[in-house]
């Protein structure tokens, strides 16, 4: 028998909604309103709910996502080649901080939200990490060979010796020379990697490996001035208050030799390491970054909207919460800066953005260039469309604050925070890192295997279907929100208890658990020489 068609519409105003079907709908199935659909609708992608006459807009999420191209009759399909684009909105007589907060039981912080802790590190400049890391910084790509070799001893001699450390990660990155670094856009990279440096989850150790001839020395990578009095190393250095293993430095005689200097230096570290311990602390020390890779067009009905109910908690409670991708929340411009907590912030959300579309402008790209094959066969049809669904994760709040790329949230930073990062998975979890992230949650509908070394990632399927296939990967299952199967409070509450549980080292996520872990990999706008 076949089952009653689903469709899901995000607003009364819109004429498509989403077949949540898995597999779709077959031609000639009957909509609930009588409608016989005249197309085969996969699973996640739009069909007409009326008749829409060539060059009419097609609204979903209560907006413009495009334009008819051909008139299409009730019931028909409607994907990408059917659409034109609607321009991206204007970056001027945007409103600015006049939405009112937000209000009414969704809201409303739950008392095991509001009341919980974690199990986390207290590190000594007042962050909290919730993993206990030795991280390896690196100043140039050229030493990264000889890193990775001293890796394999790390992990295999040094970390048995220290069961209360929970890895060792080598922070080795595509920059350091052969780039022109006195370039304004340089101090892009240049923050990131310090400022990864300067994770919570790497506890206040810092330790350099640096060739020695490269551009980016040690000492302008991490001045003094940028280095916690606490971080400060007992290492022989040349660099005062950095523990620098320096590769060109006479002292090493061959290969062998440069290998002993980092496992000698990482045993100091992982010594100090050793002897933290976790300790309750309040949900309120959680920096959370989220994002979506892989997309689909159920990403705006579950999944996206589960971490909103769920940042909306968060930061009732208290905590942190960043969400970024610039080319994904453009076209929600209006929206960022009517929720900005005052006019200042929402000038910053338009210097980013407007930065951001020079920067596409110089490449001789514009936004269009974001939605990927991926994308378009999960029913997103463009970025318009992907954007008002993405801006979900952001849940309802004000926005606090704005972090330009590679920037460092200040202690006193909590709340909603704009992190503007491009929308590239793996540049996007870079920058947030560095921006202090200590737990990270990933939304996907067409499924990646995607997780960070230095940070938890908590993955959440967007459809049953790829929960299901995908069993090992997949942390949480939004989908049952589609399938009727669950609602949107039960699976926050669901998700925040896992995020409790991950943060608190009592349960790994499945990229951890394997060992999933994608490189860093740096925004550089910079000229490379």
């Amino acid at each position: 028998m076949a089952l009653a068609p689903v469709l899901l519409q995000m607003s009364p105003d819109d004429n498509v909604a989403i077949v949540g079907n898995a597999g779709g709908l077959p031609l000639g199935a009957v909509l609930p309103d009588g409608t016989t659909l005249i197309d085969a609708v996969p699973q996640a992608h739009k069909v007409t709910l009326s008749a829409i006459a060539q060059g009419e807009p097609v609204r979903r999420y209560g907006v413009v996502i495009g334009y008819a191209t051909q008139d299409l009759a009730a019931g028909r399909w409607v994907h990408d080649r059917l659409l034109s684009m609607p321009a991206a909105p204007g970056l001027t007589d945007l409103p600015k901080a006049t939405r009112t907060a937000a209000t009414g039981a969704a809201m409303q912080v739950p008392d095991t939200v509001a009341r919980a802790t974690f199990m986390g590190y207290r590190n000594p400049d007042g962050s909290v990490g919730t993993r206990n890391l030795l991280g390896i910084t690196t100043t140039v790509q050229c030493v990264a060979g000889v890193l990775a070799n001293a890796m394999t001893r790390i992990t295999q001699e040094l970390l048995p010796k220290y069961p209360n450390v929970d890895g060792a990660v080598a922070l080795d990155h595509a920059y350091g020379c052969g780039v022109a670094i006195d370039a304004p856009d340089a101090i892009i990279p240049i923050r990131t990697v310090r400022n990864i440096s300067l994770n919570p989850n790497f506890g206040g150790e810092l330790m350099v490996v640096s060739l020695g001839c490269e551009k980016l020395q040690p000492e302008r990578l991490l001045p003094l001035g940028s280095i916690p009095v606490a971080a400060v190393s007992d290492g022989a250095c040349e660099v005062p208050g950095l523990d620098v293993v320096r590769l060109q430095d006479n002292q090493h005689l061959g290969f062998q030799a440069m290998i002993q200097a980092i496992v000698d230096a990482a045993d100091r570290h992982l010594q100090r390491l050793n002897t933290r311990r976790r300790e309750p602390v309040p949900i309120s020390e959680l920096v959370v970054g989220v994002q979506c890779g892989g997309s689909d067009a159920l990403s705006g009905v579950t999944a996206n909207p589960l971490v909103g109910r769920v940042t909306d908690w968060l930061v009732g409670a208290g905590a942190t919460v960043m969400f970024s991708e610039n080319t994904e929340v453009r076209d929600a411009v209006d929206q960022l800066t009517a929720r900005a907590a005052t006019v200042e912030v929402a000038d910053a959300i338009v210097r980013e953005l407007a930065w951001y579309d020079a920067y596409l402008q110089r490449g001789q790209v514009d936004r269009s260039a974001n939605t990927t094959p991926g994308n378009k066969a999960g029913g997103l049809s463009n970025i318009t469309e992907k954007a008002m669904g993405s801006i979900v994760k952001s849940g309802h709040r004000a926005i606090d604050h704005v972090l330009s790329p590679g920037e460092k949230l200040k202690p006193t930073q909590k709340g909603l925070v704009f992190a503007a990062t491009p929308a590239s998975d793996f540049i996007c979890g870079t920058l947030q890192l560095a921006a202090g992230m200590n737990l990270h949650l990933f939304t996907t509908g067409r499924g990646t295997p995607y997780g960070l070394a230095e940070c938890p990632v908590l993955k959440i399927a967007t459809r049953t279907d790829l929960a299901n296939r995908w069993h090992d990967l997949m942390d949480v299952n939004a989908g049952c929100i589609a399938d009727g199967e669950c609602t949107l409070d039960e699976m926050a509450l669901t998700l925040f208890t896992l995020m409790v549980d991950v943060a608190s080292g009592r349960r790994k996520s499945w990229a951890e658990h394997w060992g999933l872990h994608n490189q860093r990999v740096l925004f550089n706008p910079a000229p490379i020489t």
